[in-house]
């Protein structure tokens, strides 16, 4: 993979691993309680992430593959809550795919290669122009919903990443 690649992945990574550090060991109750005015729950931004950030930019922008854009952009809203009787050890085991997923997409890419698909529906006058963007526009999502995780949690039992952080210093 290109070194360039390489670095934003590596960062993506350490953005991953805090999405699912915040959330060690808080039982699945907790998970799936809102906790902010919007109403979701942990469970359902993690479901956000394995959807629509994930599988949405990995293997349905950047590789194009058949009906994955489709299939995520139609009912996006439902992407926002967790399946009745999917488990929260479930979810975290389809975000975990997800992203090896994208990193297997990731690996056959070029950084000023173009998006294979597009979708004009949602965005018909925005595009990111390759790899390089999207991957920066993924890396920045999921930053952003890390530190909503990180007030989620704090919220809940007053856990916290800092100190915590296996990437600080």
């Amino acid at each position: 993979m290109n070194a360039e690649l390489l670095a934003l992945q590596g960062a993506l990574d350490r953005q991953r691993t805090h999405v699912l550090g915040i959330l060690e060991g808080l039982p699945e109750e907790e998970l799936r309680r809102p906790v902010l005015p919007s109403g979701w729950s942990c469970l359902a931004l993690v479901r956000h992430l394995t959807l629509d950030v994930e599988r949405f930019w990995f293997p349905g922008v950047i590789a194009g593959e058949p009906d994955v854009a489709g299939q995520l952009t139609a009912g996006a809203e439902a992407h926002w809550s967790v399946p009745e009787g999917m488990s929260a050890e479930q979810l975290f085991a389809d975000y975990r795919a997800a992203a090896a997923r994208a990193d297997a997409v990731l690996a056959a890419a070029a950084p000023e290669q173009e998006p294979a698909a597009w979708p004009v529906e949602i965005w018909p006058t925005w595009r990111l122009p390759d790899v390089r963007h999207i991957v920066i526009h993924v890396l920045t999502e999921v930053a952003c919903h890390s530190g909503h995780l990180d007030a989620a949690r704090e919220l809940i039992d007053g856990a916290t990443w800092l100190g915590g952080n296996p990437y600080s210093g």
